[in-house]
């Protein structure tokens, strides 16, 4: 059991890593946005086909709903990467929890408690930071605003999924990168073919950062708590400008910084705060 959770740990915090890694290589590429997007979800597809067999092809309604977000979160993220810092893309892409806990009563029938009202606010404010900064980069806004579409997507696939049972989950992934592929394709075939280097970032991305990411992160939600994993997935966007200015030399702006640091802080505190009342009760 302990040799499980310590599996789960390690695979966790490797998924993390993985998905940090995002940035870094969108920014590496000389090939658009599209054709990023179309490499990495064939790579992405195979792998999962290869780990998860028949049993990946188990899709419901709910599922097909999913893949519907999961589509347009990867290019939204994808083309805000490119148009703006990795920074800004990642942060204002965690807004999504926020969003979910202004929504989830209405969704799901739950309560709007303080500490989750608290938490929008702090999210809110820390996503203000990052547009007091714009004026003085005017390049950015649509970056930024894709960046904040992004977050509003990922809500949508985040509730999706909780509302699915877990043997679909995996189903909703693989359409979505189907999705992605299609709508890819046409931007794709207008560039030449990737060089050995090229696709070997494309690789890197596709294999790893998205489709191994995301299976270790399956397996560590199965064996750990919730609010584990969901803490360490917070490695994802520390680490995600750290590696973009060591390998790019892209530093995101002191507001960036500030804003990231408001709303993922006030994510993990609201997280500590659930975990520490539960056990309070019991």
């Amino acid at each position: 059991m302990e040799g499980s959770r310590s599996r789960a740990i390690s695979l966790t915090v490797l998924a993390a890593v993985l998905w940090s890694t995002g940035g870094l290589f969108i920014k590496l590429l000389p090939q658009g946005a599209f054709a990023i997007l179309f490499y990495r979800s064939l790579y992405a597809s195979l792998l999962l086909v290869a780990v998860f067999g028949k049993g990946l092809f188990n899709f419901n309604k709910m599922a097909i709903v999913s893949s519907l977000f999961y589509a347009p979160l990867l290019i939204t993220f994808v083309w805000a990467t490119k148009l703006t810092t990795a920074a800004n893309a990642i942060f204002l892409q965690y807004t999504a929890p926020a969003f979910v806990l202004l929504l989830e009563p209405w969704l799901l029938k739950t309560r709007l408690t303080k500490v989750n009202i608290l938490t929008v606010v702090a999210c809110l404010g820390g996503m203000a930071l990052f547009f007091s900064e714009q004026f003085s980069t005017p390049e950015h806004w649509l970056g930024i605003w894709l960046a904040v579409a992004s977050g509003f997507i990922l809500t949508g696939l985040l509730i999706t999924q909780k509302m699915n049972l877990p043997k679909y989950q995996p189903g909703a992934i693989l359409l979505g990168n189907i999705w992605v592929c299609l709508a890819a394709l046409p931007a794709t075939l207008g560039e030449p073919l990737p060089g050995m280097t090229e696709n070997f970032y494309l690789m890197l991305l596709g294999f790893g950062q998205l489709g191994l990411g995301y299976v270790f992160f399956l397996y560590g939600q199965k064996h750990l708590p919730a609010i584990e994993s969901a803490l360490i997935a917070m490695l994802e966007p520390i680490l995600n400008p750290v590696w973009v200015f060591l390998g790019h030399g892209e530093f995101p702006g002191w507001w960036a910084i500030t804003g990231g640091a408001v709303i993922i802080a006030a994510l993990a505190l609201r997280m500590l705060w659930m975990e520490w009342k539960a056990n309070r009760i019991v």
